[in-house]
């Protein structure tokens, strides 16, 4: 009575750690090193006169350097680069050609930026700036998020794009990596601003999108309207618009990249023989990916605390309940909404108090709003509170300092490469997505992830793991392509 689509999701597991790759055992690393020493002495970088490395942590500084000289004031990409090289280091140790690979795959492949023109209510003239960054597609045609919002800017979106490129590696399917979005606000918008705008923006990014060339999904200020606006125009634009079974431009599953997040945070509990049951979650944010994991925590019977947003944050001692949760879902369904209006359908909410959030007791803390939200700061007062663990809900969350503070202090840490491969999966499934087969393949990149980075002696540290894991699928197949 097993349906063909979890046979398939386990198969896949034992398939993909078949593949003769870096991380399985009969091939990769441990054969590779004869020829090692020849790229060794090879100079990673000739712009300058010839700069070799010797050990895996010069390679990761000299190419986080190399990032610096070109992108010094992408403050978030800089960020992104470093973390992940930093933990790329023992893959440079372990065979140098590596560190070629990761030169190439730093630098996107292709980058597109557009005006957006379109006309308001009163009917002037706006203008914002679209983005899509097409950043690898060694191992399939490009799929990932779209954005809208006044805080996405060439940083922001190029950083996001490149966190991507380990995100759909990770899930093991066919699939490469871009991420896009505009500079546009759709909180304080009508109807028809809306509208106007998504027409505006699909007319330009049209030209380089498409069912087999680069299927952009749902994120940060695009929901099921937006998509639904930007594919009639794609549509009207097109004549080829669908690929039948595979979803292009599709608004199903809004809940994936959230259930996802919380299918993963169980793994994790598991592991530890623990499980979500009765654990009291704090959750930062409020957007659809909040709501989301919170919907999805009450499934499995943990207990959300808290959501925030613009207006400050929410807290409900003893926990929200399904029918509030309806409410504030009623309440930030409106565009624009704020969630201090849940106070008036509350008789036990706090608002804005405590102060600050991260002052609630709690045993697991989802930080699903904007970037760099966490920082050590806030994950001393978690730890001093008895918080277990911090899952991304979000896309990098949590700050560089705060995460080596969280492995400092013992805590679990959830990356979002790896907790936010939920809607990859889910648009990779297409018609055939259900939550048990979601929960299925969170399972199984929780254990190749797992198995990663203990090949890699950083046992339990799932951020050096997934950094790993990912790059590694993409540069094992980069590496038979030539210089592209």
């Amino acid at each position: 009575g097993t349906s063909p689509s979890l046979v398939v999701a386990r198969s896949l597991s034992t398939e993909i750690l078949a593949k003769k790759t870096l991380v399985t055992k009969e091939e990769g690393v441990h054969q590779n090193m004869k020829i090692s020493n020849a790229w060794r002495n090879k100079p990673l970088f000739r712009r300058q006169g010839d700069v070799r490395f010797k050990t895996g942590t010069e390679a990761a500084q000299l190419l986080i350097n190399e990032a610096l000289r070109r992108d010094a004031p992408l403050t978030q990409f800089i960020d992104s680069i470093s973390s992940t090289m930093h933990t790329l280091s023992p893959v440079f140790d372990r065979n140098p050609k590596y560190a070629f690979v990761a030169k190439t795959l730093m630098e996107p492949e292709r980058y597109l930026q557009f005006r957006v023109a379109w006309i308001d209510d009163l009917g002037v003239i706006r203008m914002n700036r679209g983005f899509r960054i097409q950043y690898n597609s060694t191992l399939g045609p490009y799929g990932g998020g779209l954005h809208f919002g006044s805080g996405f800017n060439n940083a922001v979106i190029k950083s996001l794009a490149f966190d991507q490129v380990f995100v759909n590696a990770l899930t093991g399917f066919d699939m490469g990596a871009a991420v896009g979005g505009s500079d546009f606000n759709p909180l304080d918008k009508s109807e028809g601003e809306l509208q106007r705008f998504c027409q505006s923006y699909m007319t330009e990014l049209s030209k380089y999108i498409g069912p087999d060339q680069d299927s952009p999904w749902m994120g940060t200020g695009v929901g099921q309207e937006e998509m639904g606006y930007m594919f009639g125009q794609f549509k009207r634009i097109n004549t080829k618009s669908s690929v039948p079974g595979r979803f292009f431009l599709n608004g199903s599953h809004p809940e994936a990249t959230g259930y996802g997040v919380v299918h993963f945070a169980n793994q994790m509990l598991q592991d530890k023989n623990d499980s979500l049951e009765g654990k009291r979650c704090l959750i930062v944010g409020s957007g659809t990916g909040a709501r989301a994991v919170a919907d999805k925590l009450l499934q499995l019977g943990a207990i959300p605390l808290s959501f925030s947003d613009a207006s400050g944050h929410v807290y409900e001692p003893e926990g929200i309940k399904e029918g509030q949760l309806r409410t504030i879902n009623k309440i930030k369904g409106e565009r624009g909404a704020l969630l201090g209006r849940y106070i008036i359908a509350s008789t036990t909410a706090h608002f804005n108090d405590p102060q600050d959030m991260f002052d609630i007791p709690c045993d697991l803390c989802f930080p699903c709003g904007e970037m760099d939200t966490v920082d050590a700061a806030q994950v001393e007062k978690l730890s001093n509170n008895g918080c277990i663990g911090v899952i991304e809900g979000a896309n990098a969350s949590v700050t560089n300092p705060a995460r080596k503070l969280l492995k400092k202090r013992g805590m679990m840490y959830g990356p979002s490469t790896v907790t936010m491969t939920g809607s990859a999966v889910a648009h990779h499934l297409g018609d055939d997505m259900s939550d048990e087969l979601l929960g299925e393949h969170m399972a199984r990149i929780y254990r190749e992830v797992k198995s990663t980075a203990s090949e890699f002696n950083a046992r339990g540290d799932l951020y050096v793991g997934g950094n790993i894991q990912g790059f590694l699928r993409v540069a094992n197949v980069m590496m038979g392509h030539g210089a592209v």
